[in-house]
């Protein structure tokens, strides 16, 4: 199958290392696309909750279509998030096409786009992060409670359901502080002149045009991998949300768990690191001869 060329996907809230991250939707997703850049925006592991006894083949998979992609060239962004923030002290951190940044200022037509998590905005986060810690805690056990549900239904004949979504959208607070999160990420994007300001966090696609104090500017969340199944794409000059469960083509595409199946997550990185040395020691020498 060819695979769909894509100038920048921005991914965010990826979760691996947990119960709820749907690794095997994302690989099929990844191999559908050819991106010429790719912006990891945070939460991707998800350090908060990891345990050694809990990473699938599919995870590791996953981390190694993204290495292959610095292998090839691709340049990849990594701007860490709260359930990754250990990846903050590495900032400025490049390994071929890698960069590690924790926020990231674009000029893309002749507009600035601001990239970054967004957690810096969530109060809780800031002065509770014990708080912030157990909700995560709270709503990874809600999903596991919720995929129960929904194969309960399926088998029933019923349409699945988001039990997490029903919260968010059943308590006022909640849908409170993703209009103030929103509303702060834009008034301060627009006061710095920026025209386009994406973030992560909450777990809630969306393109919207906002008007400020300062004027306007375009917000965009890229969602998550929870749930949503959803990222943001830039082609032929404009941005649109993607989403799994719109693509049959990314679908049906098979993913092979058994070729990796004995391949310890050790045995893998040690090839990869391999495969990116010889990269670099291929493009030194091309230095050197030139």
């Amino acid at each position: 199958m060819a695979k769909r060329e894509v100038d920048i996907v921005v991914l965010s809230d990826i979760h691996l290392g947990t119960y709820g991250c749907r690794a095997t939707e994302l690989l099929q997703y990844l191999k559908s696309i050819k991106p010429k850049a790719l912006v990891l925006n945070g939460d991707i592991i998800d350090v908060w909750q990891f345990s050694k006894r809990y990473w699938p083949t599919t995870h590791m998979m996953v981390v190694k279509h993204l290495i292959g992609l610095i292998a090839k060239e691709t340049t990849v962004y990594y701007i860490p998030g709260n359930h990754d923030e250990m990846l903050r002290r590495f900032k400025g951190f490049q390994l071929g096409s890698l960069k590690i940044t924790n926020k990231l200022s674009l000029k893309i037509d002749n507009q600035r786009l601001w990239i970054f998590h967004g957690d810096v905005f969530d109060v809780v986060m800031q002065h509770s992060r014990w708080l912030a810690k157990l909700g995560a805690i709270g709503y990874d056990t809600l999903i596991i409670i919720n995929s129960i549900v929904n194969y309960l239904l399926l088998k029933m004949g019923r349409g699945k359901i988001s039990l997490s979504k029903k919260v968010k959208n059943s308590v006022k607070s909640a849908v409170k502080f993703i209009n103030n999160f929103e509303d702060t990420v834009c008034d301060i994007a627009a006061e710095n002149k920026y025209d386009y300001v994406i973030c992560g966090h909450i777990h809630h696609p969306d393109i919207k045009s906002v008007v400020t104090r300062h004027g306007p500017v375009t917000y965009m969340n890229s969602g998550d991998w929870i749930e949503n199944l959803t990222s943001l794409e830039y082609t032929s000059g404009k941005w649109s949300i993607y989403n799994y469960n719109e693509d049959p083509l990314a679908q049906a595409i098979d993913i092979n768990k058994k070729k990796h199946g004995n391949e310890t997550a050790k045995t893998m990185m040690e090839s990869l690191m391999l495969e990116l040395n010889v990269k670099q020691e291929a493009t030194k020498a091309t230095v050197i001869r030139a």
